[in-house]
């Protein structure tokens, strides 16, 4: 079956609170989507944002960001007084600090009004769910520095339980309310956009934050020193992106250690995200071939190695114990033959991205399956098509206009055109970003590689009149190629 997806964080829908949330707005998307002829939500990970709001680099795998919690929901579920009042809702781009203490107050009220129920309790009785609130209490008491800068007793609790906590029962239990309230709304969303033929492309990053709930409990499954700093890094060498290669300071998998365990640490991750969404795209899918290793000690990630992992031996496991499991590789960038290899063995869908095809500095965009993958305008790393366009020379964009024209791509609008080739793919699964449907320009990029802060993350809609305006345009286009 021939799919048309859409690309767009849940951050960056329209909202009364100052951050896309689960509340209406986010039902009036999967209402418009299904309007539009469309058949999948790709999200970005939802996991509680770490270093620079990236979703890159969570506190957990498994936690959901507080900050995604509708208090519209909260409301008409009786867990707060009165609606809350309007917060920043015609702004263009989130205030993460700003929007986390709005939201706060309502959250610990809602808490005090809370009475357990049965599924709560159901809920808070996973491992994972109390090891997080007594994680995340802790990392506050310690103004939000990294677990590995704590004091000995509590660094070690996770170990040894000998760190008394109890004086923190309240602001655990606060945080064991706050995860229940994000399951429970997320997995409603999730029931309407499946109701209405649309389903969630969840994302999985490959690595994992040092400074996260996944390193702390797990610290035998990564290259650490005694004081649980990483001994070498994650990253990659100079690319497209970056002279100095990308220095992401993630602490590398010990791969030995992970197959005494069975790879348990990756299978729990896969088991319980394959809950949440109906397909997971695996984030820098290539490490499971080869992964570059950065010495901790340097600065930029000019200097490193490649290393070969087990990738055969993690999908073997994973494709016996989920079968049915959809996993979209990222697999953009130089890749050897091998890690190709390894995506085709397992049958899983690969990415193209229709942007590098038009850009003269890339030539790391090579296939071989092109029906078995997704493809995409754009991804949250690109800049927006309109974006890209004006800022080519204007002798780059006559090559592109022609090279368009002769594909039969003719209208006015550059974005239009670019999706009208992608939708006419023989891909499997062809999937757009808001931006590039809307047409607008590099304010609403999502992220640049190799650097940190703000805008990164910040995008958002105001409202979703110009998406209204395209709805009936974008059917066509989705009806015409068959999807």
């Amino acid at each position: 079956m021939r799919e048309a997806g859409m690309l767009l964080p849940l951050s960056s829908l329209p909202s009364d609170h100052g951050i896309g949330d689960m509340g209406k707005y986010s039902y009036e998307l999967i209402d418009l989507l299904e309007k539009g002829g469309f058949h999948i939500w790709q999200v970005l990970p939802l996991n509680p944002l770490g270093y620079g709001n990236s979703p890159y680099q969570p506190y957990s795998s498994f936690a959901g960001d507080e900050i995604y919690i509708s208090l519209e929901e909260l409301f008409l579920e009786g867990l707060l007084r009165k609606e809350p009042p309007k917060f920043m809702e015609h702004s263009s781009c989130v205030d993460y600090e700003k929007v986390r203490a709005f939201k706060g107050i309502y959250l610990k009220e809602a808490f005090d009004r809370f009475l357990p129920t049965k599924e709560y309790k159901d809920f808070a009785a996973q491992e994972w769910v109390y090891l997080y609130a007594v994680f995340i209490t802790l990392k506050k008491q310690n103004h939000l520095r990294c677990w590995n800068e704590w004091s000995l007793e509590q660094k070690e609790w996770i170990k040894d339980k000998k760190y008394d906590i109890s004086a923190y029962s309240n602001e655990i239990n606060y945080e064991m309310f706050v995860q229940y309230q994000y399951y429970k709304q997320w997995m409603k969303l999730k029931s309407y956009a499946n109701n209405h033929g649309i389903k969630i492309m969840g994302d999985i990053p490959f690595y994992v934050g040092i400074d996260s709930l996944d390193v702390w409990i797990n610290q035998k499954c990564f290259l650490l020193d005694s004081d649980g700093k990483p001994v070498f890094i994650a990253g990659v060498p100079p690319d497209y992106f970056s002279e100095t290669g990308q220095r992401w300071g993630n602490p590398i998998y010990d791969w030995e250690y992970l197959k005494e365990t069975n790879y348990s640490f990756w299978i729990d991750r896969i088991a319980y995200n394959s809950k949440l969404f109906n397909y997971i795209r695996i984030d820098h899918f290539r490490a499971f071939d080869t992964y570059w290793m950065i010495p901790a000690t340097c600065d930029t990630a000019v200097e490193g190695n490649w290393i070969e992992a087990p990738g055969y031996e993690v999908f073997d496991l994973i494709k016996e114990k989920f079968p049915r499991l959809e996993i979209i590789a990222e697999d953009l960038g130089n890749l050897r033959k091998e890690a190709h290899a390894l995506k085709n063995h397992y049958r899983l869908k690969g990415m193209k991205i229709v942007q590098f095809t038009f850009d003269p500095e890339e030539n790391n965009n090579d296939f071989e399956d092109v029906r078995n993958m997704v493809i995409y305008t754009g991804s949250h790393d690109n800049q927006t098509i309109r974006g890209w366009y004006d800022s080519q020379v204007k002798e780059t964009q006559a090559v592109i206009r022609n090279a368009l024209e002769k594909l039969g791509y003719k209208d006015n609008a550059i974005s239009k055109r670019f999706l009208k080739l992608t939708f006419d793919s023989i891909a499997d699964i062809a999937i757009v970003p808001m931006q590039d449907v809307i047409d607008i320009g590099n304010k609403g990029r999502i992220n640049t590689p190799g650097t940190l802060g703000s805008p990164n993350w910040e995008w958002k809609l105001k409202s979703f009149d110009e998406f209204k305006q395209e709805i009936s345009g974008i059917k066509e286009l989705i009806q015409n190629s068959n999807r």
